[in-house]
């Protein structure tokens, strides 16, 4: 039960939803024979590889093989953790989440916290519109009445009470988001902020979760951020991904900065694919957050020592998070400067024109590690390797930890083995047969059942009868009882019962992966052909199975005899 949602429910509400609405209303799809089409919001293309399927709601993209139901897209398109692309697909179509006593009960309770937090910053809004001081110092920093609107910056007076005053019966629920503070000896609680800018903290989903409020003048501290709350977990937030996420994707990149002015400065000047941490280091859980929305991410930093630590923090954190597909770069500011201030003094070019200058993680890895060495001899050479291969190994196998370590040996002059350190073990290929792409029968029959549900329809129960111990077999009798039982399943529905199962990424291959190796599709006549073909294939190797039981020198003879 993924996120204690029940598997029922998830079966149940893909049955309602229609993916080809939920990607039409974020991506502009157009008719393309029995599917839809797109250019790819998850690559840059011009020419369109980007595939819905209405029958199977289902999509694929041919460029970079993103697919998956209308669950996986929201994940994807939105950064939206599992259970937040459940809620937001059941609103949509007018359904209930369920979950346990407890859990529901959570759920209930943080509902008026979100409606309280979005209220309190609407009253935020309006009390800048009568603050000329406010709007004066907003006008000082360079900032419209736009931007400001489009991130609801606000303004909370100073004293003690307003809050309590505007909202006369939210006590309890303002002291357990953080918007008031105890009083000591029984004293009347008192508000969190007095006499500052307000920018709301909105989760992935937009609803305010906390605030971080900027002081006027140069009373201390300058930056006040919400406390740990039941909504706010200011490791897990980012300030404006929200509201960045959607440039990020068109360029293909988020740069995090550190502050809530950077973010807006930066938005302010046309470059709005920015984001803050609040108060905390960037952490791993930030990176792959980043990474669900974009494939590369820019960390923006000061060039002073506190910068270059930060920057080494960052990194560290990354590192795990970069599979294939993935980068990540540090950029540098001039000694002083913040991205605030280069805009404001240049405006996006002269941002821009920084940017350019970017480091890729990697050789910022290594400029950072052989600082202090001498790399003209070959002890630092080899303290530069032994400093580096601890980190290197939480890079994620594949062809840019390969990279990652052809590089070191570059500069150290020796070979380290990269090819066999970072190269993914290479499965046994299975045989060929004739018109099967090199799939097995078992994987035939599996991607059969996935892309033509109904061919399970078409045999006999009692044909079903599989020997459960071949490779595979476990999998395929699940998929043809889902399918026996939910005549109208569709590939959507079927891998989604795999989610959190070892299987789910081989079968979201077989899902995608055409039958013939040119690339022909199968019709409903010959899928069912062929599938009964394979059932018939994989009948033969069960009763051989048994008869080796019996007779195990009969063996060779037997394969002689029923191969074909």
């Amino acid at each position: 039960m993924a996120g204690k949602i029940p598997q029922h429910f998830i079966d149940d509400l893909l049955a309602k939803v229609d993916i080809v609405d939920v990607i039409d209303q974020r991506v502009s799809l157009k008719k393309s024979g029995s599917n839809y089409g797109a250019c790819c919001p998850f690559h840059n293309e011009k020419t369109p590889s980007f595939t819905v399927s209405q029958t199977k709601q289902f999509y694929h993209c041919f460029g970079c093989s993103a697919n998956g139901s209308a669950i996986s897209f929201l994940m994807e398109y939105e950064g939206m953790h599992f259970v937040d692309a459940i809620e937001s697909l059941a609103e949509s179509v007018g359904m209930e989440v369920p979950r346990d006593a407890k859990a529901t009960q959570v759920r209930n309770d943080s509902k008026p916290l979100y409606t309280l937090m979005e209220s309190i910053a609407s009253f935020y809004t309006a009390q800048l519109r009568q603050s000329p001081e406010a709007i004066e110092y907003l006008k000082a920093r360079g900032l419209s009445g736009e931007t400001a609107k489009r991130f609801s910056i606000g303004y909370v007076p100073d004293g003690w009470d307003a809050l309590q005053k505007h909202f006369p019966n939210e006590e309890a629920a303002m002291l357990k988001t953080g918007m008031l503070i105890k009083g000591d000896n029984g004293k009347r609680p008192y508000q969190r902020f007095r006499n500052r800018i307000m920018f709301p903290i909105r989760d992935k989903r937009g609803r305010v979760i906390a605030f971080g409020g900027r002081v006027l003048d140069k009373q201390e501290p300058k930056y006040l951020n919400s406390p740990e709350t039941p909504l706010f977990h200011k490791g897990q937030e980012l300030y404006g991904l929200y509201e960045a996420r959607k440039s990020g994707q068109d360029a293909g990149m988020i740069i995090v900065v550190e502050g809530y002015m950077d973010v807006v400065a930066l938005a302010q000047h046309g470059i709005e694919n920015s984001v803050a941490t609040l108060g905390t280091a960037a952490n791993q859980q930030h990176s792959e957050m980043l990474f669900r929305t974009v494939s590369n991410i820019v960390f923006c930093f000061d060039g002073d020592r506190a910068g270059r630590a930060a920057a080494w923090r960052a990194l560290t954190a990354t590192l795990p998070c970069l599979q294939d597909g993935r980068d990540a770069h540090f950029l540098f500011l001039p000694d002083g400067e913040d991205p605030d201030s280069v805009v404001k003094a240049g405006g996006a070019a002269s941002f821009n024109d920084l940017l350019a200058y970017r480091i890729p993680i990697i050789d910022y890895l290594y400029q950072y590690l052989s600082s202090d060495l001498d790399m003209s001899g070959i002890g630092g050479k080899a303290q530069l390797a032994e400093k580096a291969k601890p980190l290197l190994a939480t890079i994620p196998k594949g062809i840019y930890k390969q990279l990652a370590l052809r590089r070191l040996e570059t500069l150290i002059g020796l070979s380290l083995g990269s090819e066999k350190a970072g190269s993914r073990p290479q499965p046994t290929r299975p045989p060929r047969n004739q018109g099967d792409a090199g799939l097995t029968a078992m994987s035939r029959a599996v991607l059969l059942c996935l892309q033509y549900p109904s061919v399970v329809q078409t045999i006999a129960p009692d044909d079903y009868d599989l020997n459960p111990e071949l490779p595979g077999a476990d999998v395929l009798l699940k998929l043809i009882a889902y399918c026996d039982s939910t005549p109208d399943i569709t590939t959507a529905r079927l891998l989604e019962r795999f989610r959190e199962g070892q299987s789910h990424a081989y079968l979201v291959k077989l899902a995608t992966k055409p039958y013939y190796p040119d690339g022909r599709e199968l019709d409903q006549t010959s899928a069912e052909l062929e599938f009964a073909h394979c059932i018939g294939r994989l009948k033969e190797r069960s009763q051989q199975k048994l008869a080796d039981r019996v007779d195990p020198s009969a063996r060779t003879g037997l394969l002689g005899l029923k191969r074909r």
